[in-house]
């Protein structure tokens, strides 16, 4: 029997439309491949940016890419907190699989310091 799971991850990148992009289909990539998931298993992705990143939106960008067309995307802009790490694009994934399942969060490309305790 499946449930409803949620995960997240996190990427850096540079303020450059091309780099969004790249780094926002690689990481949904890796969510995808770490947690076996199809496409299918999917039902909505919320991405947030730090304020620094405007040359591109990541929903939009994941679009461009190839992925994500039959999906429920969503993007806002994080909280601009003293402190905060920069130039970060952060997703949120609600997905179904099998109970018992473990989600498996991704940290990538300078990220993994947001949660070092459940980047690999």
């Amino acid at each position: 029997m499946k449930r409803l799971y949620a995960l997240r991850g996190a990427a850096r990148c540079l303020n450059r439309a091309d780099d969004i992009q790249c780094q926002t289909a690689a990481l949904y990539d890796e969510i995808l491949a770490r947690n076996s998931l199809d496409e299918s298993d999917i039902v909505s992705l919320v991405f947030s940016v730090t304020r620094d990143l405007d040359a591109a939106n990541p929903a939009a960008a994941l679009r461009k890419s190839g992925r994500g067309a039959g999906l429920a995307l969503f993007c806002c802009q994080e909280p601009d907190a003293p402190g905060s790490l920069e130039q970060v694009v952060r997703v949120l994934v609600h997905y179904y699989a099998e109970e018992g399942s473990s989600p498996r969060h991704v940290y990538r490309n300078g990220a993994e310091i947001l949660r070092p305790d459940r980047a690999s």
